[in-house]
């Protein structure tokens, strides 16, 4: 007899491949995204505050470069932890880049106001460092409580509110770029949706989005719709710019900090709450990250940006669930850092705004925007389909308002100057769209969690947001112009009255659930009384 034993078959350790097919696939498509973003930084700093091009290509643009090394490298770490402790070989990587609101809000809210009273640049981009500084620190705070709120807040609220942001901001503007020249943006569209919404494979595995943008491009210069002469102006601007400290400048604008805070405070709270959002998307997606981990990151990003000259903090992006929808596991986040910093580095944005035409990449944002609304729809119970609408509203009406004061401020007056009747009386809800719009995505988590509370016959819970948004208005936070004490006193005492009238439903509904068991139940059944007779014949048989 043999006296051989079997040896037990040794587990294979976990291997995850560091590039794949797909990360190609997400690569172009974030790359593009991001490369978009910061061709519109460097316009607004070039033609909106005049900062002097050696410094917008020198300083701002190499600290960018950092900010996305520091995110997409540190995103891609968190990945592949996932995926090595969950041994999956599709976890997707978190996109990273500038944060496009605050984009516009640091240029034309902080910065533009000090160059028209000052007529000195410097000291509006002083500003803007003081001011990305405060949103990073309010992050990383945001970091140790956004959890909790993630917690207790219902799905639909938080999904809701991010649809609001993709559909009012990221597929909007977008939108109508692509339709000031359509000739080259709904090819380009068209390619994409095939792409990524169907499992029809191009031609030789050619990644979607460069397919897209081959494309886009190649019809832009055939249709004469790009200048040579910019790409050979373009050229001659190409120079190294390395990150240097930029303390100096940083401490010149945190001078006159007090009148940032009114925008940084709120400003920082919508950073975090749309990256606690977008944590919540990941993990609809099937990849469930520690929501601090994500936002330290995010805070640091935009700590470290202000004091190497950027101005402008950068964000955890919507869209989780698209790139890994298009292939993207964890490189293609780390794969658009490097590139981008390499770019900022290298000072060749001025070449790409002059060779790729814009409307043969803006598609790929209202490709985002189509998916992050879509999954908000998709992914929480039917019954509170009600409360994302509700949760997005807000976004809405905030870009509403935007659309509108651009549209006075170019004919050189404000709501303010024209009055709020005289829109009212022209059909404008103007007013009103400002109060709903005020904090958008926090109001949107608010109201959204109230009306899912509401479906869901949680009333306590529903008037515990209510109170929060009594609060969140009073000071200002949701629903006003500023921060300030007794910002909005109408707003808040609404929500204090929709609390009461939600209690007191809530203690009429536990009193008709204690009635409606007791009848259930009913009275305990008598013991059946035998009459003498029947029971002897009983007793017989």
């Amino acid at each position: 007899m043999s006296t051989e034993t079997k040896q037990p078959e040794q587990e294979q350790p976990f291997k995850l491949p560091f590039w794949v097919a797909g990360d190609t696939n997400a690569f172009f498509g974030l790359g593009f995204n991001v490369m978009v973003n910061v061709l519109v930084l460097t316009g607004l700093c070039l033609g909106v505050v005049n900062i002097p091009g050696s410094d917008v290509y020198g300083v701002i643009l190499p600290a960018l470069g950092i900010q996305m090394l520091i995110g997409n490298v540190y995103y891609t770490y968190l990945a592949r932890r996932l995926a090595a402790r969950e041994g999956r070989t599709d976890v997707c990587a978190m996109p990273y880049g500038p944060s496009v609101p605050h984009m516009f809000i640091v240029t034309f809210v902080i910065m533009l106001p000090i160059y028209l009273a000052t007529k000195d640049p410097l000291a509006a981009w002083a500003a803007g460092l003081a001011w990305s500084l405060i949103i990073g620190l309010i992050v990383i705070l945001g970091a140790f409580v956004g959890p909790y709120i993630r917690k207790y807040t219902p799905q639909a609220a938080m999904l809701g509110t991010l649809a609001g942001i993709s559909i009012a901001f990221i597929s909007m503007r977008p939108t109508g770029q692509m339709f000031e020249a359509a000739w080259i943006a709904l090819p380009v569209l068209v390619i994409l949706l095939i792409g990524f919404f169907t499992d029809l494979k191009l031609p030789f595995g050619l990644p979607v989005g460069l397919a897209a943008l081959l494309v886009g491009t190649a019809i832009g210069w055939a249709g004469g719709y790009m200048e040579p002469a910019n790409v050979t102006a373009a050229a001659k601007d190409i120079a190294i710019g390395l990150p240097t400290l930029q303390i100096d400048l940083l401490m010149d604008g945190l001078k006159e900090v007090s009148p940032l805070l009114a925008t940084a405070i709120p400003l920082g709270i919508y950073n975090f709450t749309e990256g606690m959002t977008n944590v919540e998307s990941a993990a609809v997606a099937g990849d469930e990250y520690n929501l601090r981990a994500v936002l330290l990151a995010d805070g640091l990003g935009a700590v470290v940006g202000a004091g190497l000259g950027s101005p402008f903090p950068p964000a955890v992006y919507i869209g989780h669930p698209g790139w890994k929808a298009a292939g993207g596991r964890s490189s293609y986040s780390l794969a658009t850092g490097v590139v981008i910093a390499l770019f900022c580095f290298l000072g060749f944005f001025a070449l790409l705004g002059a060779l790729l035409p814009t409307p043969a990449i803006v598609p790929i944002l209202l490709y985002i925007g189509l998916l992050i609304g879509a999954q908000a729809f998709q992914e929480v119970p039917k019954a509170h389909a009600i409360a994302v609408v509700m949760a997005l509203l807000p976004n809405v009406a905030s870009w509403a308002v935007g659309q509108m004061d651009n549209v006075l401020s170019a004919a050189g007056t404000s709501a303010h100057e024209l009055g709020y009747d005289a829109l009212a009386g022209a059909g404008v809800v103007y007013e009103g769209l400002k109060l709903l719009g005020g904090g958008a995505i926090l109001a949107g988590l608010v109201l959204g969690a109230i009306v899912a509370f509401i479906i869901d016959r949680r009333f306590v819970w529903a008037a515990g947001y209510a109170g929060a948004g009594a609060v969140l208005s009073f000071i200002g936070l949701v629903h006003a112009e500023k921060v300030e004490w007794n910002a909005e006193g109408q707003v808040a005492l609404g929500y204090v009255f929709a609390g009461i009238v939600l209690l007191l439903f809530g203690l009429y509904d536990a009193a008709a659930k204690k009635k409606a068991a007791a009848e259930e139940s009913g009275p305990e059944p008598a013991a059946e009384s035998v009459p003498a007779a029947d029971a002897d014949v009983t007793a017989a048989k």
